[in-house]
């Protein structure tokens, strides 16, 4: 008696062996790398909010300074100010109507880059 060999339905089942373990793996790989850039856009999302509320904190206190409501000269109560919040002033300009124009940049940075804030304060109109 010969011996027989695989079918031919059994045939192309031995070639496949194995390759939904590969694929999981690519999927898992996929869900892994999608939720890394989730966390780094999240956390892109948070670092400007903060820089935007150091701006903003900035911004308030120079011109509560300029304006003889608080005692000091405007951009240094602005620097001390962002400085507490962990930012530092890349910019500070004194304009008309007694407004203060701030630029501020995070101390921490993340893998997407520095994230800066920008506020202007002053008297209502």
């Amino acid at each position: 008696m010969a011996a027989r060999g695989p079918e031919a339905g059994e045939r192309g089942r031995t070639n496949e062996r194995g390759s939904g373990t590969v694929l999981a793996a690519g999927l898992g790989l996929v869900v892994i790398v999608a939720m890394a850039l989730v966390l780094l856009l999240a956390q892109s999302a948070v670092m400007a909010s903060r820089a935007a509320s150091a701006a903003d904190l900035a911004a308030l206190a120079a011109a509560d300074a300029l304006r003889g409501i608080s005692q000091g000269v405007p951009c240094s109560v602005a620097a001390d100010v962002a400085g507490r919040q962990g930012a530092k002033i890349t910019s500070c300009s004194e304009g008309g109507n007694d407004t203060v124009e701030v630029r501020t940049e995070l101390l921490n940075r993340s893998m997407v880059g520095a994230a800066t804030g920008h506020a202007r304060a002053g008297p209502p109109p």
